[in-house]
């Protein structure tokens, strides 16, 4: 048998994003948003609805295609309706639920106390569901089209003796990552290209779980998740001979950081405080001079 190599190159490829969050956090919004970007303004996106119809709340914001996946909520269910939307060609797909494949009605956890009724309570009883779990992640990791799966997620609770009696506490001093559990298999999250946790004190804004570093340029450290992050990320799933979405996206910065220079020191200031940019000033701060040129002279 002969075995070939041939020159690397990333070519075009799908991403797998997963927002877990509390309740009032903007996960579907930012879902919908992050949709929009990786597709384009003229592309076509759909969601899977586990949520009875709650992503239609936002029918009159975005333009999409909508269907709903009902119980049991099997990994299986799951796969069939995004090979279907995939079949369909939409360039992105928004998953919301994703939970229900995990506690919802029929999901794993359901499933394997099914098992469990059946006969004696062993961790044998998870196999199967296990299995079609992976079967699942591994046919996603091979999908064409770009994926972005809500999830919910719920505060983890301490169990204290406080004054000689047990009391139950949000673990508030621990950090977001340990306080917060996304409601999913142990590993879902980490299947994915990225990741994050979204809070209702800030909706929108992503704490990366899983975040490397050639997509930390699309997500901007305290800025919520929204269209542009949705464009970087496809500029950079194009791959070949396209710009990478950090050269773009420095690209649109240099501009933007000139234009603001020369509207004057106080604008400048105002643009080089802004949250989105403070994430950046690593690769902008080679680039004061350039923006320095820009500052109208004194007396002019």
């Amino acid at each position: 048998m002969s075995f070939h190599f041939r020159k690397a190159a990333r070519e075009q490829t799908s991403v797998l994003i997963a927002l877990a969050g509390s309740s009032g956090s903007g996960k579907t919004y930012s879902a919908l948003r992050l949709a929009r970007g990786l597709v384009g303004k003229d592309g076509k996106f759909a969601v899977i609805d586990t949520e009875a119809g709650r992503a239609l709340h936002y029918a009159d914001r975005f333009d999409f295609d909508h269907g709903d996946l009902k119980p049991p909520f099997r990994p299986d269910a799951y796969l069939q309706a995004i090979e279907a939307a995939e079949s369909a060609g939409y360039g992105a797909v928004v998953i919301d639920s994703m939970s229900h494949e995990y506690e919802g009605e029929g999901g794993l956890l359901e499933w394997a106390e099914e098992l469990e009724a059946g006969g004696t309570k062993s961790p044998a009883n998870w196999k199967k569901p296990k299995m079609e779990h992976k079967r699942m992640v591994n046919r996603l990791l091979q999908m064409r089209c770009h994926l972005i799966f809500c999830l919910r997620a719920e505060e983890k609770m301490l169990v204290e003796r406080i004054n000689g009696k047990l009391q139950v506490t949000a673990a508030k001093d621990r950090p977001l990552k340990e306080r917060w559990h996304p409601i999913c298999e142990k590993r879902f999250m980490y299947e994915m290209t990225a990741s994050f946790l979204l809070l209702d004190s800030a909706p929108g804004v992503g704490q990366p779980i899983k975040l490397q570093d050639q997509h930390r340029s699309a997500f901007h450290d305290g800025a919520v998740i929204d269209e542009s992050a949705g464009e970087a990320l496809a500029a950079w799933a194009k791959g070949g001979q396209q710009k990478s979405a950090e050269s773009e996206i420095l690209e649109k910065l240099i501009t933007e950081g000139k234009e603001a220079a020369r509207a004057g020191k106080d604008v400048f200031t105002a643009w080089w405080n802004r949250a989105d940019i403070k994430g950046h000033r690593l690769v902008l701060t080679p680039h004061l001079d350039t923006f320095k040129a820009e500052l109208p002279k004194e007396g002019t």
